[in-house]
């Protein structure tokens, strides 16, 4: 869970996430909304996978980048479990 937290810190990788929950897209896609180096793309893409944030489909020449929302499902539910086990939070909701 901590190296997810240090991928999504990055403000470029949360931009390529933000690209993905609209479509699939390729690195050469995703690398025309960016003013930085296609392997600079790649390293980015790369570590979003080593977190299974995102995963690749190869199709025909093309690599084929999406969301994996079960992380993502993953992620919120850890975060709302420790909401709900926060107590300042619980007394907030008593109110």
């Amino acid at each position: 869970m901590n190296e997810v937290f240090k991928a999504l810190a990055d403000p470029t990788r949360r931009q390529i996430l933000d690209l993905l929950k609209n479509r699939d897209m390729t690195a050469g896609e995703i690398s025309d909304h960016f003013q930085m180096t296609k392997p600079t793309i790649s390293h980015h893409l790369n570590t979003l996978k080593k977190t299974e944030l995102i995963q690749d489909e190869k199709r025909g020449q093309y690599v084929i980048y999406s969301i994996n929302t079960t992380v993502f499902q993953d992620v919120m539910n850890w975060f709302f479990g420790v909401m709900q086990s926060n107590p300042i939070h619980k007394g907030e909701n008593e109110k």
